[in-house]
């Protein structure tokens, strides 16, 4: 009897240790401060040098932007580089005339975890007070202890100030920029300053850079219509599920609207073979594109 009472005694007091160190456990990981990174986008650097970078031109007029898809791409890079992080949101800044928002900008504004922040643009089409956007919200999120992780995408100068701000309140602040075809595209000293650096190159980008399509381009090709476009996103969603299978669906269908850089270049090639039709430079179309693949993927939920 007395041995049948020592052995439960101590397997209460193994089990009541055990207890306590999982209570620890959870007392750390709820004590322990959670990364936070957000991006901050100077869309007038990113259009110059991806432009050209892939179509040799630095003329918006000239070339398309899959902004959809490029801010898609960039958070799957962030993901990958802030590990254990969660996104904040994704600062776009820009410039416009009288701070209206173009139809562009508008629809990025709708993106979920993106914020449009619009300075002015001059006679001479140059953007004036982004620098100051950019300074304000990344000293004020690093301030309030909102992020622990900035991801900067710029190459001015005028930067400095604002990475300097951010990083005197702790923040880890990193450069991005794109590849330059030749010499550099960002300034000195703001590369002296951030904590990292890293290099969007041609490959990252080209998917999402395209000349605009001339009036001759669009005479010599049948342009699918929205319904064509949005069936053949639903027949590779339904190829890459045949593929793939349901549990990289799901975890696929969590991160949506947003598809990895890798599956939306994929979709894009795909979708171009199957309609004998370039998207490039076709937002729309995209977009479309976009929809079927998701609405498949949710059908099969």
């Amino acid at each position: 009897m007395n041995d049948d009472l020592a052995a439960l005694t101590a397997s209460i007091e193994s089990t009541n240790r055990m207890l306590q160190q999982v209570l620890a456990a959870v007392v750390k990981a709820q004590s322990a401060p959670r990364s936070t990174h957000a991006l901050f986008v100077d869309a007038g650097y990113l259009y110059a040098a991806a432009g050209r970078l892939v179509v040799g031109t630095e003329d918006r007029r000239a070339f398309e932007l899959d902004t959809e898809g490029v801010i898609a791409a960039l958070i799957d890079r962030a993901a990958q580089l802030f590990q254990d992080s969660r996104l904040l949101r994704v600062y776009w800044y820009d410039g416009a005339r009288r701070r209206i928002h173009t139809a562009e900008q508008q629809a990025i504004a709708e993106l979920p975890d993106v914020k449009v922040r619009l300075g002015n643009l001059n006679a001479n089409n140059q953007q004036k007070g982004v620098d100051g956007l950019i300074r304000s919200d990344l000293e004020a999120l690093a301030r309030h202890r909102a992020i622990t992780d900035a991801a900067l995408l710029g190459g001015d100068e005028d930067l400095v100030p604002a990475v300097e701000a951010a990083q005197e309140y702790g923040a880890r602040v990193h450069l991005w920029g794109v590849e330059a075809p030749d010499g550099r595209n960002q300034a000195e000293p703001l590369l002296w300053e951030v904590d990292s650096q890293r290099t969007l190159d041609v490959q990252f980008l080209k998917p999402y850079v395209s000349r605009r399509v001339t009036v001759a381009h669009e005479a010599g090709a049948v342009r699918p219509t929205w319904e064509d476009v949005r069936f053949v996103g639903a027949q590779i969603a339904a190829r890459w599920l045949a593929e793939r299978g349901p549990e990289p669906m799901d975890a696929l269908l969590a991160e949506q609207p947003y598809l990895p850089g890798s599956d939306d270049q994929s979709l894009l090639v795909q979708a171009e073979g199957l309609l004998g039709y370039s998207l490039r430079g076709q937002s729309d179309l995209r977009r479309a594109l976009r929809d079927g693949f998701w609405e498949r993927l949710r059908a099969q939920r």
